[in-house]
């Protein structure tokens, strides 16, 4: 026996078991492997395994199982979807912890799927797993919908890109002229076009728009192109399916303003923030962190979730790498989207003073998530405290003392960096 094999022993013992009784499980597409751990008084862990189906019946049947061996804590991988509907049964019995893959993962070499099981109970019964955010069922409902409504608006995004597509390729070149191509007037051009092919002079001036009047030369030059059987038959279809995607999108906006009703106060405090102004911006935002910002311990841990701030990358007293991380797929973007709209306007001068700031030492990209890192700040302190956006806490935090004395330089640079310009 090693000499220092009681030393190991002690140390083995001092880690704390916070769950006695808890459960580890495997998730696959067909089946699931749970694994409860037993801790008794002397620090004794006996495990019980055991292999369901993800049919409805299978896991009522863990359910079940984990109910007659007195275990309510339990802890799984979030894997693809399958996770859900063992979420959404085991929900209302037990307490769920749900981990990111990546820190549960057993050791390569040494994987079966009852010893990945095992190795998640065997971490959670020491609180070792970093939970994943959960919101409530119905604000998932309506992150659900919402992310439908993205997915649409690319389909419907991508339709369009497929029309302007064929319109150059006939030759029919009104992207150069009109600002937007689908507007009304550049549609019931190209409506007419399509039904009258043969037809090239006729007269289009009827369906302009009163402020188009001006580029009736350049549009007449513009439609001057050949549209053959075929780029008309495939533009048709592409018509056809651009609104059906559209219809199906109001109908799913209709379902997402009904679902959205007990969250009207929180919506409206999120509106009040610069740059969200978009309903269905803010009802995204809203899905995706939910009504409730108690559950984040502060609006770092927000920060971080959504992935707007650097990771931490040293060793040997040496930094690496500081990219943000690639989490909030959904959030991020659409937060960068407001960041970029509120920094064009003079409206807001200690957001667009700090990105100015910021933009001058370290360039568009880091500045650009810092305003968004400070537009989600924000939110986070709007919800949890139920009051609007107050545009004076930042001007307030921004006031110099009183005693302190400055150079004429360094005045000028300090209104330079809030964005002011010096003659």
């Amino acid at each position: 026996m090693p000499a220092n094999f009681n030393f190991f022993r002690k140390e083995v013992l001092l880690l704390k078991v916070i769950f006695p009784i808890c459960c580890g499980i495997d998730v696959h597409k067909k089946f699931v492997v749970a694994c409860i751990a037993s801790t008794d008084d002397r620090g004794v862990t006996t495990y019980k395994s055991s292999r369901f189906s993800t049919f409805t019946s299978g896991l009522r049947k863990l359910s079940g199982w984990l109910l007659s061996n007195s275990c309510t804590d339990v802890c799984m991988e979030s894997t693809g979807k399958y996770w859900i509907p063992v979420y959404n049964i085991l929900e209302d019995s037990c307490r769920i912890t749900l981990a990111h893959p990546k820190y549960i993962k057993a050791i390569r070499g040494k994987k079966t799927d009852k010893k990945d099981a095992r190795w998640i109970a065997d971490l959670f019964k020491h609180d070792l797993v970093a939970a994943s955010f959960m919101p409530p069922f119905r604000i998932r409902q309506l992150r659900d919908l919402m992310r439908y409504r993205f997915k649409l608006t690319n389909f419907a995004s991508s339709e369009k890109n497929r029309i302007q597509n064929c319109l150059t390729v006939s030759n029919i070149q009104l992207s150069n002229v009109v600002s937007d191509t689908f507007g009304a007037s550049s549609m019931k051009i190209i409506d007419y076009l399509l039904e009258n092919p043969d037809d090239k002079d006729f007269d289009f001036v009827p369906l302009l728009h009163g402020s188009m009047k001006g580029k009736i030369d350049d549009i007449r030059l513009a439609i001057d192109g050949m549209i053959t059987v075929e780029q008309r038959q495939k533009m048709n279809i592409i018509y056809c399916h651009y609104n059906e995607v559209q219809k199906c999108k109001a109908d799913l906006e209709s379902l997402i303003l009904s679902l959205c009703q007990p969250y009207s106060r929180q919506c409206y405090l999120v509106s009040t923030v610069p740059g969200i102004k978009n309903l269905f911006s803010v009802i995204a935002i809203i899905s995706e962190i939910g009504a409730d910002m108690s559950v984040f311990a502060t609006a770092k841990h927000l920060c971080s979730w959504a992935g707007l701030t650097p990771q931490n990358d040293e060793s040997a007293g040496k930094k690496h790498s500081v990219r943000i991380s690639r989490a909030g797929v959904y959030i991020k973007p659409l937060l960068v989207q407001c960041a970029n709209a509120v920094v064009k306007s003079d409206k807001h001068p200690e957001i667009r003073g700090r990105y100015l700031s910021i933009r001058k030492r370290r360039g568009h990209k880091r500045a650009i998530i810092a305003i968004a890192r400070m537009l989600l700040t924000a939110i986070y302190h709007i919800l949890l405290k139920d009051k609007p956006y107050n545009p004076e806490l930042y001007k307030k935090a921004e006031i110099l003392p009183q005693t302190r004395s400055i150079t004429v330089d360094e005045a000028i640079l300090f209104a330079k960096r809030h964005g002011y310009s010096v003659a």
